[in-house]
């Protein structure tokens, strides 16, 4: 029989369990080197100079054409098609047929008939199993993200993808492009130069810092990158290449959880063809789910559109999506929570640092500038004795100066109240990332998101801040 992600749950008997006791170790952003000076100035770079983010090897490319390609993806988003033109970008979020995320991609419209999405593999996956389950009349050509540990071995891609930020970055456009740029709006796309090479830039900011993406064949690669190196130069800009290290935390800042559990392991019909289709080496059968928060329900980890601030952009008007009638019946559910920035006691944090100094069990250690340990993470957050929330994502920031991390609370949790985040799991688990220790409990403060000023300013009318 085909070993699929449905066979390792029937063999696991349940995918709790196998998620949490998943051997495939720390969750990798591959090729990039983890630092090219250090974390600390490499985040600093992003809000006091500029920074240059390689975000070529660790997402996913679905290149989606066809004649029936823009209902396609719109059947199959929640988002809004009808201003969707040419040049512009989206965030593009599917959900299951009961209204669970599934995960996000960043899609581009380069021709009527053609889009690029990049992202993490739930989406990438989900799009080409709905392509051979429907009657669609489209191509996909799927380009998955480099290996986590290519071994030396020469890694080849279909687009190299830049980012340049920071408040020094103008300079960097203006002297790479021979004068001054195009005035692109957010998340609009247009033309500049770099070099003697024409390419396609999207105005954007991982960090929420004003930026540029650009992307083009992987063969100019190093040209491009040269390129825009001596570009800063002549500019006197100190512009600081990010390694994978600090690239990775920079969302803290921003707002957007890059990782939740997609909402795929439950569920009939078209969910459970899916789960046959889906392969146990994939990322929903070899992914991990770290934290404090242990059920044996795994539908207790998942989230919906509402929950992570999607919900201002669903395309409503659509005569069909899926899911739809689920989101419809969610839509004003007391039951949603809402996303927050969770902003750690710093000597709560000391206290679990220090016990890997003392003898005895130490609690979990807290590894900078990224703590998560898992694909996924989910920290129980508590308000006495109830259980309001869960921490999803987390990191240090250099900038802040603290930890913080983003997740999900009940609507009755406000900006300024103090939560206890447990901290460490219960129990052990067959996790290669993990070592034996015991759980604490961190003071968190609920805060605003996006959290840096600069994010908030600059993501005004989207839904980092719309959500929240």
């Amino acid at each position: 029989m085909t070993q699929s992600l449905a066979t390792a749950m029937a063999a696991a008997g349940n995918p709790v369990q196998m998620l949490r006791n998943s051997k495939i170790g720390m969750y990798v952003y591959p090729v990039v080197a983890p630092e090219f000076s250090n974390w600390r100035v490499e985040q600093e770079a992003w809000r006091k100079s500029a920074v240059l983010f390689d975000q070529s090897h660790h997402m996913d490319e679905v290149i989606v054409e066809g004649p029936q390609a823009t209902e396609f993806l719109s059947h199959h988003g929640i988002n809004s098609f009808a201003n969707f033109e040419l040049n512009r970008a989206k965030h593009f979020v599917p959900v299951t047929p009961n209204g669970h995320v599934i995960g996000d991609h960043i899609i581009f419209r380069e021709r009527e008939d053609k889009y690029i999405l990049v992202g993490r593999a739930p989406t990438s996956n989900w799009l080409m199993f709905c392509a051979a389950y429907g009657k669609w009349n489209v191509r996909l050509r799927y380009d998955p993200r480099s290996p986590s540990r290519p071994e030396g071995e020469r890694v080849l891609r279909e687009h190299y993808r830049f980012q340049i930020q920071g408040p020094d970055a103008p300079k960097i456009f203006e002297k790479m492009n021979g004068g001054p740029i195009p005035d692109i709006k957010f998340f609009h796309v247009d033309w500049i130069n770099i070099g003697s090479k024409r390419v396609q830039a999207l105005r954007h900011g991982m960090s929420g810092a004003p930026g540029l993406e650009i992307w083009g064949p992987y063969k100019d690669k190093d040209y491009i990158h040269s390129t825009i190196l001596q570009a800063a130069r002549d500019a006197g800009v100190n512009l600081v290449q990010c390694g994978s290290r600090a690239y990775s935390t920079n969302t803290l800042e921003s707002g957007w959880i890059p990782s939740p559990l997609p909402g795929i392991y439950t569920g009939d019909g078209m969910l459970a063809d899916y789960r046959d289709w889906l392969g146990a080496d994939s990322y929903e059968a070899a992914g991990a789910i770290g934290g404090s928060y242990v059920s044996d329900n795994i539908e207790d980890y998942y989230v919906n559109a509402f929950e992570l601030g999607y919900g201002f952009y669903i395309g409503w008007k659509k005569q069909d999506f899926i899911g739809k009638a689920a989101l419809t019946a969610l839509k004003d559910a007391p039951t949603n929570r809402k996303k927050v920035t969770f902003e750690w006691n710093r000597e709560d944090v000391l206290k679990v640092i220090a016990s890997a100094f003392e003898q005895g069990t130490p609690y979990k250690w807290i590894d900078f500038p990224q703590p998560n340990y898992a694909s996924s993470s989910a920290d129980m957050v508590m308000q006495g004795d109830k259980m309001v929330g869960m921490s999803m994502f987390n990191g240090y920031s250099y900038n802040e100066r603290c930890l913080l991390s983003l997740g999900v609370v009940e609507q009755s949790v406000q900006v300024g109240d103090v939560l206890t985040l447990k901290w460490g799991e219960p129990e052990t688990t067959g996790k290669t990332s993990t070592e034996v220790h015991k759980q604490a409990e961190i003071r968190v403060r609920v805060a605003e998101t996006p959290y840096a000023a600069e994010a908030r300013e600059n993501y005004a009318d989207s839904w980092r801040t719309k959500g929240s």
